[in-house]
């Protein structure tokens, strides 16, 4: 029966152990904030019904670098764009996308 028991305490720690491994990631950066966003002249959109994208800072390793904005079309006539953000979340940051609103 040794066989049993090894096999059955392997069971248990591998059910308690799956839920953990079964998660999404979480990464925490121990970074300065992102730095004011840079602003700038927009200029006039390249035609009508365009909208303009704000630039966002994204953290690549461990450096912020800027994305530029840009002007786009709205995938529908109701389509509101929600710019994207940075928000502190303890000792790290969590960035949220931008997104269209219906």
């Amino acid at each position: 029966m040794p066989n049993l028991k090894g096999f059955l305490l392997a069971l248990a720690l591998l059910a308690t152990l799956a839920p953990i491994a079964c998660g999404p990631p979480v990464y925490a950066y121990r970074v300065p904030p992102p730095p004011p966003p840079i602003l700038g002249v927009v200029g006039y959109a390249p035609g009508p019904g365009y909208v303009w994208i704000d630039g966002f800072y994204d953290l690549r390793g461990s450096a912020w670098v800027w994305r530029p904005g840009y002007w786009v079309r709205p995938p529908h006539l109701n389509a509101v764009w929600v710019r994207a953000y940075w928000e502190p979340h303890g000792h790290s940051y969590r960035f949220h996308r931008g997104y269209w609103r219906h």
